[in-house]
């Protein structure tokens, strides 16, 4: 326990060190940053040893929070879901690796919300130096390192950060809407030419920005796969 205190220590000094050279959040639209770092899976590579899958990364301040402990546990009862969705999981938090190790095996003896216990098969990465947290741009100058690492980051086969979210320590993170972010993201990516709309939910129609000249002129047709709500909504059906 006085190793990890002190561990705490160490971090918070080094932070105030980084906090003047961090770096801006990556543009969503741009490459996902690259690193190399140690987890409870063993020495991993992102983002090269996740292949062309979707890939989320969850980022956490340290480890043994009450709400983040949550996520990590809504998240284990929801690996297998997210793998059949095509997505990868990855957990960051800016403590040491035997930490991370006790904290996963805590949590794994837990019986949350009535469901037995569940095993973590996604790696937990240590991140005490906070170099990766640099990288993706987690630490602000207005607040405390507690109160600023917990975002989202969701990438795309290609390696292209597609979203970002943040949240404040009170406010657990909700994981089906992440999955919802993450369908109506990869149904753009197979059809680029559709959005989805608010609270769209898979298998809803979609808006379409922009028509072509001969579905514009089709509009109207009984057997059209578009209608218009006003000339600046147009959808398209799904069924």
């Amino acid at each position: 326990m006085i190793k990890y205190f002190l561990v705490s220590i160490i971090s918070l000094f080094f932070l105030n060190q980084v906090i003047a050279q961090s770096t801006p959040i990556p543009i969503i639209g741009s490459e996902a940053p690259s690193f190399t770092a140690m987890s409870t899976n063993g020495k991993i590579s992102f983002p090269d040893d996740f292949g062309n899958s979707w890939k989320i990364m969850f980022s956490h301040p340290k480890d043994f929070t009450p709400v983040c402990s949550s996520e990590i546990l809504e998240l284990a009862y929801s690996q297998e879901s997210f793998e059949e969705m095509g997505v990868k999981l990855l957990v960051l938090s800016a403590d040491i690796l035997e930490q991370h190790d006790s904290w996963k095996k805590a949590l794994e003896e837990i019986q949350y919300k009535d469901r037995m216990p569940v095993k973590i098969n996604f790696p937990l990465v240590a991140d005490d130096d906070l170099k990766v947290s640099n990288k993706y741009g987690m630490i602000h100058s207005a607040a405390s390192i507690s109160e600023n690492i917990r975002g989202v980051y969701i990438i795309d086969p290609n390696n292209i950060v597609k979203a970002i979210m943040f949240y404040p320590n009170e406010v657990g993170r909700d994981i089906e809407e992440i999955k919802r972010t993450v369908v109506a993201l990869q149904t753009n990516y197979v059809d680029q030419a559709v959005v989805t709309p608010a609270n769209w939910q898979l298998g809803e129609d979609v808006l379409v920005p922009v028509l072509s000249r001969t579905d514009k002129d089709n509009l109207d047709n009984a057997n059209s796969d578009y209608y218009q709500l006003a000339w600046f909504m147009t959808f398209k059906k799904t069924e």
